[in-house]
């Protein structure tokens, strides 16, 4: 069952651009990804939340409500997150911008079901990248330790509500090949429009912070980092196919085991200050869930 947990995470600006054990490139990489999840999670909970009504599951209710209020504080948390890339000069809220305009197209001219489907995948794609970072914690080796814990806490939430938008797909549209096609399709189309942006906001981020030096030997590290053996897309390929297989179910890949160590990552953030006095950006954002959820 998910839970909301209301941590806030007091990240460093001046260690925005290098956090990251590997350096500034593969840094770049997750704050590239870190764009993306405000006004992507928002989209999540809208897209989820149309369907709320329909569900007649108990459970699968109270599922949906853990999974808005995780969400709703994955928004906050990467607001703020973004908040120390703009202090740190990089294009962060012009980036931004783009994902924002992109999700409201969507919002404006895609049906209810298609905006449905797109959450399942990319639900499916955050779920990944999360089993990836718990599986090998050197994925996330930090030499700032709340932002590993950041992204590690991120990581067992999505994991734990990893089926919620999946399995609310399957109680709202009707079973068969239309059904199948619908979330198939989706996800052809995310992989393609996630990777495209994904790499275009890491470029924009690595010109903008450029005057590090170290290029080549920061894209010899980057490279391993994505595509060697033990990479991000060889450890993603298999779970990626298997998508696409019609009887799919997120939990055919259960690895529940890693959520026992939740408690430990709180009580971690919590030594670190992670229940500061929230911010004007942070108090907004607690306002806005709880009226949403």
């Amino acid at each position: 069952m998910p839970v909301r947990r209301d941590l806030r995470f007091p990240l460093p600006s001046e260690r925005a651009c290098d956090w990251h054990a590997l350096g500034p490139y593969v840094t770049h990489f997750f704050n590239a990804l870190s764009l993306l999840f405000p006004a992507g999670e928002r989209y999540f909970i809208d897209s989820v939340r149309y369907y709320r009504d329909r569900i007649e599951d108990p459970e699968l209710k109270k599922q949906v409500l853990g999974f808005i209020g995780q969400e709703a504080m994955h928004t906050r948390e990467h607001i703020e997150y973004n908040e120390t890339l703009k202090a740190a000069g990089l294009p962060a809220a012009h980036l931004e911008k783009y994902v924002v305009r992109l999700l409201d197209f969507g919002r404006r001219n895609a049906p209810h079901s298609v905006q449905l489907a797109q959450t399942v995948a990319l639900e499916h794609y955050t779920a990944m990248l999360a089993g990836m970072l718990l599986d090998d914690e050197t994925r996330i080796a930090s030499g700032v330790p709340i932002y590993a814990q950041l992204w590690t806490w991120h990581a067992l939430e999505e994991t734990e509500h990893k089926a919620v938008s999946f399995d609310v797909w399957n109680a709202v549209m009707r079973p068969g090949l239309k059904r199948y096609l619908i979330r198939a399709a989706a996800m052809l189309q995310i992989t393609l429009m996630f990777w495209t942006i994904v790499f275009w906001f890491h470029t924009r981020l690595l010109i903008a912070d450029r005057h590090r030096g170290g290029h080549v030997r920061g894209i010899w590290t980057l490279m391993r980092f994505l595509f060697g053996r033990r990479g991000v897309f060889p450890t993603i390929a298999l779970d990626w196919l298997r998508f696409f297989k019609p009887s799919f179910h997120p939990w055919d890949h259960d690895n529940r085991s890693q959520l026992a160590r939740i408690d430990s990552v709180v009580a971690a953030v919590e030594a670190a200050g992670g229940r500061d006095k929230p911010s004007a950006v942070r108090a907004r954002m607690m306002a806005r869930s709880q009226k949403s959820a």
